[in-house]
């Protein structure tokens, strides 16, 4: 970790959004922004490869503006788009972690058919995560801020997206897509 790697932009971009964000949005923006900031963090610390590293973390910087500004709402199909491209990132880059530091090993299943057993290990970690995701939605709606937007169709959209996205991510992480420009 002694030299700099692209992503490392957005996270100087993801505390600049945390020192701006608080005070010119509110609280709510200031969990947003540390949260996307511890966010962009991990990847670093685990070496992850260069592609996963700058895609999630811009993608979830994105995903954090996009709230805060109400891009959501003045575009209302972004919302799914971020919700794939966000949960797939985020389960890639889960997933990386949890072999990076020898969680999941590679079972026979794994050695078998290694491809299909990521996606399939991939998809079901960013469904988990989306399930996570929609019932912190929810709490925060209910409990810190109506605005946050909540509603039937709304969630059951975000699951699926964040499914499909699992999959398409776990298909790229078999394949080693997403591993390209790995750090030790």
């Amino acid at each position: 970790m002694d030299r700099l790697v692209a992503a490392d932009m957005v996270r100087v971009a993801a505390l600049v959004s945390l020192l701006v964000g608080l005070p010119a949005y509110g609280g709510i923006a200031g969990a947003v922004f540390f949260l996307v900031l511890g966010g962009t963090v991990v990847p670093r610390a685990f070496s992850a490869p260069a592609a996963l590293d700058a895609t999630y973390c811009l993608t979830i910087l994105v995903a954090a503006w996009a709230a805060v500004l109400d891009w959501y709402l003045a575009v209302p199909w972004l919302d799914v788009v971020v919700h794939a491209a966000a949960t797939g990132l985020i389960a890639a880059l889960v997933q990386f972690v949890l072999v990076r530091v020898g969680t999941a090993s590679a079972a026979e299943t794994a050695l078998r058919f290694p491809r299909t057993a990521v996606a399939v290990l991939t998809t079901a970690t960013g469904t988990a995560l989306a399930v996570v995701w929609e019932l912190g939605e929810w709490y925060g709606h209910t409990y810190l801020d109506s605005r946050i937007q909540v509603g039937y169709d709304d969630t059951i959209g975000d699951l699926a997206a964040g499914m499909v996205g699992a999959l398409v991510a776990g298909i790229a992480l078999g394949s080693g897509l997403l591993l390209r420009g790995a750090r030790r």
